[in-house]
């Protein structure tokens, strides 16, 4: 096993870097097909979320002339494909090598690597992220049992303890900020922007705290509309947030535009037109969806997805013994993992032994078959036979035990007796 991995997250770069090295969906086909190309990958996943970027992939060959593992190659290859200074983006990447990389990834999947401490989401984005790379080709043995064994235990997790019980996500820190900043959420409107699962798990933690009307405006009014619907809320196009920022006390945004959907220009004018009436802005993207300078603005307060992480902290407390717990189900996976690994072993080293001692069979039976067919007495050759396959059969072990009892090496020979079960025949 060559696995290797190369990501930053939340805890090693900043939002700014994050949104540079992001891979949107409309960009992962190509990006897959860039990295697949690199001489040495034989298997990889992008995982790219709004807290990270992460690279995993099995290697075919060592990819260094030295024949050492180097995690350089895909420094470089992640710097070239978003334009970046390698050694710069370094600076903000973790590395992890072949186990680690199965405990880092099962950390993650079961949401102890998140802003939000066991936050549900990550698993699904996990999942997708495996299932595309397996869609395109990408994604072999080695991958495969890596993020299956990480699914596994991630569902063992949910099960066996309670990470997921307090709501606490970047939804429910979003409804709890807006409920901590406003005093009477059914006197406010909130617009949404964008229609995936986190702006609809936005909209009901709002909802339960009584927000008084809901915009779901998305770039296709379908998606915008469905949501809408089931949440007694009003569909919108993009192109309509001009005209319905006059009305927004709250904005949260979170899609997956590579550029901002919301510019300083456009909240000035609507804050003109509210005479002043304060706004909270809530930016969940990366990257962001909202411009900078947008929190320059007076009477709009800006919050990224970084500056909410405070909001969660007390939050979080609940969750902590259960991390604890995981902790230990993960570090169980692993050794299963390794247990997994080193059986593969076996089975190779079998099949080889297997393979050797049926070349002997065969060589040995020929011999004696053409014995008999020149008229030698079939008892005789039949001892014949029984002997020679002994004598071949252990006459490179005998080599071996002979050298190894010479060289002092006398845990080799307490093996053999285990191995053959020859304390058990005395």
């Amino acid at each position: 096993m060559a696995l290797l991995l190369v990501g930053i997250n939340h805890t090693t770069a900043s939002i700014d870097l994050r949104e540079k090295v992001a891979f949107p969906p409309a960009i992962i086909s190509e990006a897959l097909s860039d990295l697949m190309a690199l001489p040495a990958v034989a298997e990889a996943v992008i995982v790219s979320t709004c807290n990270r970027t992460e690279i995993y992939v099995e290697l075919s060959v060592d990819n260094t002339p030295e024949g050492e593992l180097q995690f350089r190659p895909l420094v470089e290859w992640l710097s070239r494909y978003h334009d970046l200074n390698p050694d710069h983006l370094e600076h903000s990447c973790y590395f992890y090598e072949d186990t680690e990389v199965v405990r880092h990834l099962m950390r993650v999947s079961c949401g102890l690597d998140s802003m939000i401490l066991g936050e549900p989401q990550i698993l699904g984005q996990i999942k997708s992220a495996f299932a595309f790379s397996k869609d395109y080709d990408a994604v072999g043995a080695e991958l495969g049992r890596a993020f299956q064994a990480a699914f596994s235990i991630a569902k063992e997790v949910r099960t066996e303890t309670a990470i997921g019980e307090s709501p606490v996500s970047v939804a429910y820190a979003a409804a709890v900020l807006a409920d901590r900043i406003f005093s009477d959420l059914p006197s406010l409107t909130v617009l949404l922007i964008g229609a995936g699962r986190t702006i609809e798990l936005v909209a009901r933690h709002l909802v339960e705290r009584g927000v008084g009307s809901l915009i779901v405006a998305n770039r296709t009014l379908d998606n915008a509309l469905e949501i809408a619907g089931r949440l007694n809320a009003v569909g919108a196009l993009l192109s309509e947030i001009p005209e319905r920022l006059i009305d927004a006390d709250i904005v949260v945004s979170s899609t997956n535009s590579q550029l901002p959907l919301l510019g300083k220009g456009a909240v000035e004018r609507a804050l003109k037109a509210r005479r002043h009436k304060p706004m909270l802005l809530i930016d969940l993207a990366v990257p962001r969806d909202i411009e900078q300078e947008v929190g320059q603005v007076a009477d709009a307060y800006l919050y990224s997805i970084d500056d909410i992480s405070e909001v969660i902290d007390d939050s979080q407390k609940s969750r902590e013994e259960a991390a604890q717990q995981a902790h230990s189900i993960i570090e169980r996976g692993v050794e299963a993992f390794q247990k997994h690994l080193r059986s593969l072993n076996a089975v190779t080293t079998l099949k080889a032994f297997r393979d050797k001692a049926d070349g002997i069979r065969m060589l040995e039976l020929e011999k004696a078959q053409k014995a008999i067919q020149k008229g030698e007495e079939t008892e005789a050759v039949i001892e014949s036979l029984a002997r020679s396959l002994t004598n071949k059969l252990i006459h490179s072990p005998s080599v071996q035990m002979k050298r190894a009892s010479a060289e002092g090496r006398e845990e080799i020979l307490e093996l053999v007796r285990e191995l053959f079960g020859l304390d058990e025949d005395e």
